[in-house]
């Protein structure tokens, strides 16, 4: 099973002409409500992408709670590892221009409330795969990882937001996933000499973690590690709303690896995955099925 340790939101989202500079108002015809968060987008995503998921976190005693795990109800995700907080349920306000980039703004709640030991009445089992990124407290996030490796698990860590990660939790991942602004960052943070998004993630193949992966957006994925390097190319597609791409491939990206693809598979499963959720609005409503996923692979070169 893959577990997954982090956020739970509900999105706001509301489509505008252009996306506003500081000082500045833009005002749109509407806004939705959707389900959101890095932590419960990557577990939708995995889940829709045919992996067996648990989600770990918090929401509030709050009406945002119920929009928060909807959808991950609906997609069959396992919640017995949610807890209710007393702070509100956690909440972005996206904006999303014509072009489909969008600018975010998260309130984070109850997902600061998120705690290591929450893992403990999960059971975690040396076949899981567990999966965290960077919207809870960081120091949770670390303990989760001493769990997981303690009880044999793999380790996949998404470094988003970026944020400072202790030399000796990096060692303990097995596969760290990083845009290049994340990649950037860390690579300051460890006092690295690379200085391009493809050498850090290199470096810290070959000195921290077992993988690096560095998406790059339109030019496609990197890959590094044991098992060599692999450059794929972005899937093309017709951008609605970019909201959750990063995540979709980040959770394409996990199931594939829990059902023990190779490497190059995996990456390709991610790639289509983050793409197709490009072509529709929102976060987890954009999150492409597994036929879908399956479909678009087929035409996929890599």
């Amino acid at each position: 099973m893959i577990t997954v340790f982090g956020s739970l939101n509900a999105d706001l989202v509301c489509q505008v002409p252009q996306l506003p500079v500081p000082g500045e108002t833009v005002t749109g015809p509407s806004y939705t409500v959707v389900a959101g968060g890095k932590g419960a987008n990557q577990a939708l995503a995995a889940a829709r992408a045919g992996a067996a998921v648990r989600m770990v976190g918090a929401v509030g005693r709050d009406a945002f709670a119920e929009a928060a795990l909807a959808s991950l109800r609906e997609g069959g995700v396992d919640l017995s590892g949610i807890v209710e907080s007393p702070e509100r349920t956690a909440c972005a306000f996206i904006g999303v221009d014509p072009a489909g980039q969008n600018l975010i703004i998260v309130a984070s709640g109850a997902n600061l409330e998120t705690r290591a030991e929450q893992l403990h009445r999960t059971g975690l089992q040396p076949d899981d795969l567990l999966l965290l990124q960077m919207e809870v407290t960081h120091a949770e996030n670390w303990k989760a990882v001493a769990v997981a490796k303690a009880a044999g698990a793999r380790v996949v860590l998404n470094l988003a937001p970026a944020g400072a990660v202790p030399p000796e939790t990096l060692r303990q991942v097995d596969f760290l996933v990083v845009n290049e602004t994340e990649a950037r960052q860390l690579g300051e943070q460890l006092g690295l000499a690379e200085r391009t998004p493809e050498e850090i993630a290199a470096r810290l193949a070959a000195d921290f973690v077992a993988h690096c992966i560095v998406t790059l957006g339109a030019e496609g994925v990197a890959a590094y590690g044991a098992g060599g390097t692999h450059r794929l190319p972005a899937l093309s597609v017709e951008v609605v709303d970019t909201t959750a791409a990063g995540d979709a491939f980040v959770g394409g990206f996990a199931a594939a690896i829990h059902q023990g693809q190779p490497m190059e598979r995996a990456l390709a499963q991610g790639v289509v995955t983050g793409g197709l959720a490009c072509r529709r609005l929102g976060a987890q409503s954009s999150l492409p099925p597994r036929d879908e996923i399956d479909a678009a692979l087929q035409g996929y070169r890599f």
